[in-house]
């Protein structure tokens, strides 16, 4: 597979697994923009891809507030160029229990995690669709999959994800764009071990292990790729076995 000659952007690309992922695309020949409300985070990846030898620019911004994406939007315009595969990443999660989840959480929880893929996305179709060619990848979750406790507004917030993801699929499928989904499994992330420690879980896996962030990244490069060209509208678990839906 080469995406040499593309442009992606990758939302939440300064840690995790959205790090993996943007130097996997950069692997592949693609120009990255690694977008991060860090922006030391986001720009330690861009480093990364360049010290290897590829192309990326650090965008600081919010991908859940409109005026910070399309800001966002305008600096990926000027350094990049037009973009033509977007993986919406960007993500939070919380453990709090039905009756002790506040209206402000679970709006936060659906503004990063929902909201910000719809912000984005319609922030860079119009270059796919100028270009005839586009590939949207949306980080969804197996929560949303299986269903988890505590986690009600998370797992509503990646339902969401994983509807939008086929809505968009059938809205521009003869318009050369796919879009499609890839709900993780438990993977060895920061954003993992501030909830719990890998080597715990590991036991009670098919493969006994975690996943880990490169797991995920190979599949977006897949989905990324010309060789996904008739995948569109679907969700491409990656979890190792431990749901099998």
């Amino acid at each position: 597979m080469t995406l040499a000659g593309r442009n992606a952007v990758v939302t939440g690309g300064g840690r995790g697994l959205g790090r993996a992922i943007a130097t996997v695309l950069a692997a592949q020949g693609a120009a990255v923009a690694v977008w991060d409300l860090n922006a030391a985070g986001a720009e330690e990846t861009a480093g990364t891809i360049r010290k290897a030898g590829g192309r990326a620019i650090a965008v600081a911004g919010d991908a859940a507030d409109a005026q910070a994406v399309a800001a966002s939007a305008a600096v990926t315009h000027a350094g990049l160029g037009p973009v033509t595969i977007l993986v919406n990443n960007a993500g939070i999660t919380n453990y709090v229990p039905l009756t002790e989840l506040s209206e402000d959480t679970w709006e936060r929880m659906l503004a990063v995690n929902l909201k910000g893929p719809f912000l984005v996305t319609k922030a860079f179709v119009p270059d796919m669709l100028e270009a005839g060619w586009g590939r949207v990848v949306n980080i969804s979750s197996s929560s949303a999959q299986t269903g988890a406790p505590a986690l009600a507004h998370y797992a509503a917030s990646k339902g969401g994800v994983i509807g939008f993801t086929k809505a968009l699929a059938i809205e521009y499928a003869d318009k050369g764009i796919t879009v499609n989904n890839v709900p993780p499994g438990f993977v060895d992330t920061p954003l993992l071990r501030e909830q719990f420690d890998p080597d715990d879980l590991a036991p009670s896996m098919p493969m006994k292990r975690a996943g880990r962030p490169e797991d995920i990244a190979h599949a977006v490069a897949y989905l990324a790729s010309e060789e996904a060209a008739y995948v569109t509208g679907q969700t491409l678990s990656v979890n190792g076995g431990r749901y099998l839906v």
